[in-house]
């Protein structure tokens, strides 16, 4: 801001005016001129602290997030591997039991896969003679009557088009279209992945029927339509020797507690036990990811403190109920009781809290002692991730805070309004001071003027005594 101070002596008065200037607006400046400084100071490091704090949360609810995902499962009460991988892949949940199964697969579920006659001129090639058309997809289903999806065929419409349509409209159903193009000319083949006996599929209508309970020997020409390679089979396999067969590959009733998923022809071996060391990592990556936002929380509020003690700096949240009130929300989740039958608080699996620190303690032994003497292990995962686990509810206690419009979001609106209130101070506080600068300089300038003024007929008057003086004392 520009001042109209000039500095240096008065002309007449021989005072400092622009310094005497200086010091009374500084002086009535001063108080006000705090105020916004120490608001200001107060407000940017807020700022600072709940958008600091707002980070932790979202990075503490990732984390939960992540340790509470159903389809990772985190806390599994059992662990299923498998001897060959590329044969079959199995995952135990919590009804499981410890063992060994030995699985041979002789045949894999398999869907439905046709082509149409072979047409001439590649993928442009016209359908249906040119013809508006309805092209009907039949399916069939084992023990009931075949399902059927009609799609419309407009004039004009050619292999690649139908394809396209076919797509767009019926993939999510498990239909799939293509054009191949063999020896004889270009054929649209269409896919199900629905497998298992007796879900052949079959075409009729717009000029592109197909039976497709039918296998196109190998022997095809032009006009050959039906089933590629063969029609949709069940997987068979065996189970410790017993006899099973299955409309799909991915199995989830045949052996309880376990879900397999088969890839390849042959021989493997599943074994099952208790899920110690996948529980032990889930609890000790919940244990720290709690201590992590715990410590952070609390080093917002509080202060630095010099070599005896006494805090000097203050922290960003240094006095702010809030942070207290999200640590005190969070601790109350740690010790309500679950809904288990014999595992129901964290401190049966060796999770206590630091009565100091408020820290949690995570005791790997006594851990090792539920899961080994009291079987606790398929109980965990209810304790931690069930509808109303402790995942849950910790999300719900933070959820206040974080979501779109919650507490922390009217915070910051509150605070970026304190700032412009503030800048607002601070730009009236200016107009003041640059006022009160202009109205005090032109008091002391015109002070200033009068006293030289003062001063010139003080030094007439002098003048014309002497003159006087000298007058009577030469006549």
């Amino acid at each position: 801001m520009a001042s109209p101070i000039l500095p240096g002596l008065g002309l007449g008065s021989g005072l400092d005016t622009g310094a005497i200037v200086k010091a009374l607006v500084d002086a009535d400046k001063a108080a006000k001129q705090g105020q916004i400084d120490r608001g200001t100071k107060t407000n940017t490091a807020s700022i600072s602290g709940v958008g600091s704090l707002k980070s932790l949360l979202a990075t503490f609810q990732a984390s939960m997030k992540t340790l509470g995902s159903t389809t990772e499962p985190k806390f599994t009460g059992f662990a299923a591997s498998s001897s060959d991988v590329k044969i079959v892949t199995a995952t135990a949940n919590n009804s499981a039991v410890n063992g060994t199964y030995k699985i041979n697969v002789s045949q894999l579920a398999t869907g439905s896969k046709i082509a149409t006659a072979a047409f001439d001129g590649g993928s442009k090639a016209s359908v249906n003679g040119g013809n508006q058309g309805t092209l009907t997809i039949s399916q069939g289903v084992p023990g009931g009557t075949a399902k059927t999806y009609d799609l419309d065929v407009p004039a004009g419409s050619t292999l690649e088009s139908v394809a396209k349509a076919l797509n767009d409209k019926y993939q999510s159903s498990g239909f799939s279209a293509n054009v191949v193009t063999d020896n004889f000319g270009s054929r649209l083949v269409v896919s199900s992945s629905n497998t298992g006996a007796k879900t052949d599929i079959s075409l009729s209508g717009a000029g592109l029927d197909v039976d497709g309970t039918q296998v196109i020997p190998a022997d095809s020409t032009k006009a050959s339509a039906g089933a590629v390679g063969s029609l949709a089979l069940d997987a068979k396999f065996t189970v410790d020797g017993l006899s099973v067969s299955s409309a799909t590959n991915k199995l989830e009733n045949t052996v309880s507690g376990l879900s397999m998923n088969l890839l390849a022809k042959g021989e493997s071996q599943i074994q099952v036990t208790t899920n110690t060391d996948g529980l032990k990592a889930s609890i000790q990556t919940f244990v720290d990811a709690y201590n992590a936002i715990a410590n952070s929380i609390t080093s917002l509020t509080k202060p630095s403190l010099d070599d005896d003690g006494n805090p000097t700096v203050p922290a960003a949240l240094t006095g702010d109920a809030m942070p207290r009130a999200i640590l005190a929300q969070m601790r109350a989740v740690l010790v309500q009781a679950g809904s288990g039958d014999k595992l129901t608080v964290l401190s049966q699996l060796g999770i206590t809290t630091d009565q100091k620190t408020g820290a949690l303690n995570f005791d790997t032994s006594k851990f090792n002692s539920a899961l080994t003497d009291k079987n606790l292990g398929g109980e965990v995962q209810a304790l931690f991730s069930g509808d109303d686990g402790l995942l849950a509810r910790m999300d719900k206690a933070i959820k206040p805070y974080t979501e779109t419009g919650g507490i922390l979001d009217a915070r910051n609106t509150a605070l970026a309004k304190t700032k412009t209130r503030l800048a607002n101070d601070q730009l009236a506080l200016d107009r003041r001071v640059e006022s009160l600068t202009a109205v005090l300089t032109a008091k002391y300038n015109a002070m200033d003027t009068l006293v030289g003024k003062l001063k010139a007929t003080a030094s007439n008057i002098t003048s014309m005594f002497e003159a006087m003086a000298a007058q009577q004392k030469n006549s």
